[in-house]
C-alpha cells in the first residue's frame, strides 16, 4: 500500500515538472514593442533631433517621471558609441545605460539597452525616420529583448506591449509636441 502511494507521488511529481518544463520552452522567451507618430516636420530636422541622445531627457517619459536622475554621459552624442547612463531613484526609472550603436545617417538610430535596476536585462532599441509627404516625418521607436528560460513563463501574465507601449506613446507625443513647436 505505502509502495502504491509512494509510485503514485513519484507520477505526480514527474507529471509536474514535465508540464512545467513542456510550458516553458513553449512560451516565446522574446517580445517586441513598437509604436509610432507622424510629426509635421522635414525627415532630416526629425533625425538630426534623434540622433542625439541626451535630447530624450527632454521628450522621454521617465525623464519627466524623475526630473533629477542622475545622468552621465561618455563619448560624442550622436555617434556610434556615446553612452548614456541614468541613475534614478524609484524602479519606474532605475538604473542604466543606453549605448548607440549603429547609425543609418538620415534613417535610423540602433542602442542598446543595459539595465541594473530593477533587474538585469538588456534590449535593442531603435529610432526610425520615414517621409510621411508633405514635409512630414513618420517616427517609429521600438525595441526586442527576452527573457530568460524559466523567467519566460512571467509574460503569460504581463503585457509587455501595453506596458511599455503607453510609455513610447507619451514619449512620442512630447517628441512631436516639441518638434511642431521649434
Amino acid at each position: 500500500m505505502l509502495k502504491k502511494i509512494l509510485v503514485g507521488l513519484v507520477a505526480v511529481v514527474l507529471i509536474v515538472v514535465a508540464a512545467f518544463t513542456v510550458l516553458i520552452f513553449s512560451v516565446d522567451d522574446s517580445f517586441s514593442v513598437e509604436r509610432e507618430v507622424t510629426i509635421n516636420r522635414p525627415r532630416a530636422e526629425v533625425f538630426a533631433y534623434l540622433r542625439l541622445i541626451k535630447n530624450q531627457s527632454v521628450w522621454g517619459p521617465w525623464f519627466k517621471k524623475e526630473p533629477t536622475m542622475k545622468q552621465e554621459f561618455r563619448g560624442t552624442d550622436g555617434e556610434v558609441g556615446f553612452v548614456a547612463y541614468w541613475n534614478g531613484t524609484t524602479d519606474d526609472v532605475g538604473e542604466g545605460e543606453q549605448e548607440i550603436t549603429r547609425i543609418v545617417d538620415g534613417e535610423r538610430v540602433e542602442t542598446q539597452l543595459r539595465f541594473i535596476r530593477p533587474f538585469t536585462s538588456k534590449a535593442d532599441a531603435y529610432l526610425v525616420t520615414e517621409d510621411a509627404g508633405e514635409g512630414n516625418t513618420k517616427v517609429r521607436w521600438g525595441f526586442t529583448s527576452s527573457m530568460p528560460r524559466p523567467m519566460n513563463l512571467l509574460l503569460l501574465f504581463m503585457d509587455m506591449d501595453k506596458e511599455i507601449g503607453k510609455d513610447y506613446e507619451e514619449g512620442l507625443a512630447n517628441l512631436k509636441l516639441i518638434l511642431e513647436n521649434q
